[in-house]
């Protein structure tokens, strides 16, 4: 419960200071322009608001619904669909009559704060904290691989030569560049013989949606970190902290040689070998049909202390064009993964998440480089998200101002007004369907 409240209060932090942000752009370029805003919230304020102020023309407040913010410009068709105020005659304060140049400008703001604020975290980051990262090569005993890495051909300790014949020098961008440069082919070194591991569009969908497909290889030293309730592995006395010692008196040299030992016991009884403050034990343990015995083990730092990681530091100035081109290569990945979405054939739409899934990429314990990592990341989503084409996003009004400035004609009100209902109506649907998304992952 702990862990949730964390994620939650990471979440909700993150949003609000990524809104804060992306209403201030357009609130920046109106006031520039002298068009007046008649509010600023962060979140929605449908009949009534948790706080408000009014400072000059601007009423600045919080909204009790927290799906973004809002800034209301006057004279312009936006969420609050106020119809009565574009019946009266255009005034010069207002958004409508402004020149085209000025009012694609107003609409940018946001989108070209989020990615601003990206770039400058990203430099933060990378000036206080630095970059660190496993070099492939040095992941010397290879992989150990989840089931769904066995599924795609994938073996434990396989060594990750390559992927479509190109070397990928950081381990933990092995996976992601399969996925997001749909590679056909993964090449491994076996038991001494190069191995072609091919990757069909059926193995990217399994990629897609699972959490864990490789990590380094590690050594036997392993123990308890967690005992579920009514399972055989509470039945048969096993505690958090316990360390295994081997199962049935064998000695393992890898973690996944014990685990494998495990699932090749299934509907037999086994006996656990640990070591409990200094006692040795052997407890019998009924491994049943689906192999699940109920404990959760934890390598311990000895098994991964082979593992030399490559640290990076950055001075001030360093920081700047790093943090930038970080910023640069995240926005190519994600409009890759934007674009898997689309694809029928890896299924990328059943993995789109919505509030459930945002908060779980954040750490159950609070870390200030995971926060403002994520943070960054979350900033160039929602810059990209509001640049999508959708009436009611930003990229809807800019297509609109886009259209107007090429051809010289703008769109009527009428037609905006409606384009604006059927964007809130999209938007809408797409929230649910993620959120219904998260919600059957829970139960399935």
């Amino acid at each position: 419960m702990e862990q949730v409240i964390i994620k939650a209060a990471q979440l909700i932090l993150s949003l609000s200071i990524l809104v804060v942000l992306h209403e201030f752009g357009h609130f920046a370029f109106a006031r520039l322009f002298k068009t007046r805003v008649e509010k600023f919230y962060l979140f929605f304020d449908p009949w009534f608001a948790l706080f408000k102020t009014k400072r000059g023309e601007t009423e600045y407040g919080i909204g009790w619904l927290p799906l973004g913010g809002y800034v209301k410009i006057s004279g312009m068709i936006d969420e609050s669909m106020d119809k009565e105020a574009m019946q009266l005659p255009p005034q010069p304060h207002e958004f409508r009559s402004k020149k085209a140049y000025q009012r694609l400008l107003i609409m940018l703001g946001g989108v070209m704060m989020n990615f601003i604020f990206a770039f400058v975290i990203y430099a933060g980051v990378l000036y206080f904290w630095g970059t660190q990262y496993l070099p492939t090569e040095n992941a010397t005993i290879g992989i150990m691989v989840s089931e769904t890495g066995e599924q795609i051909g994938l073996q434990n300790g396989d060594k990750v030569l390559s992927v479509d014949q190109e070397y990928i020098s950081e381990f933990n961008k092995i996976i992601p560049t399969v996925i997001l440069d749909n590679a056909h082919s993964i090449q491994v070194l076996r038991d001494g013989k190069e191995v072609n591991v091919e990757v069909s569009d059926e193995d990217l969908a399994l990629l897609i949606k699972s959490r864990s497909v490789m990590n380094p290889r590690g050594y036997f030293h392993v123990e308890v970190a967690k005992v579920e309730k009514d399972y055989p592995a509470e039945a048969a006395g096993l505690m958090a902290g316990d360390v295994f010692e081997g199962v049935d008196g064998k000695s393992f040299q890898f973690y996944d040689e014990f685990l494998s030992y495990i699932k090749a016991h299934k509907n037999e009884t086994i006996e656990l070998n640990v070591l409990r403050n200094g006692q040795a034990l052997s407890l019998p343990v009924n491994v049943p049909e689906d192999g699940i015995t109920g404990f959760q083990a934890k390598p311990q730092k000895e098994a991964y202390d082979y593992l030399q990681f490559e640290t990076i530091e950055y001075g001030f100035w360093e920081s700047i064009p790093a943090g930038i081109n970080r910023g640069i290569s995240t926005i190519k990945d994600y409009l890759k993964q934007f674009k898997l979405i689309f694809s029928p054939k890896t299924k990328a739409y059943e993995s789109l998440g919505g509030f459930i899934a945002i908060g779980n990429i954040f750490p159950g314990a609070w870390d200030w480089y995971s926060f403002w990592s994520m943070t960054a990341f979350l900033s160039i989503i929602l810059a990209v998200m509001n640049l999508l084409p959708i009436p009611a996003l930003d990229g809807g009004h800019v297509t609109f101002l886009l259209y107007e400035i090429v051809s010289g004609r703008k769109p009527g009100e009428k037609f905006l007004e409606y384009a604006q209902i059927s964007g809130m109506i999209i938007l809408l649907t797409l929230v649910l369907y993620a959120n219904a998304n998260d919600i059957i992952k829970l139960f399935t």
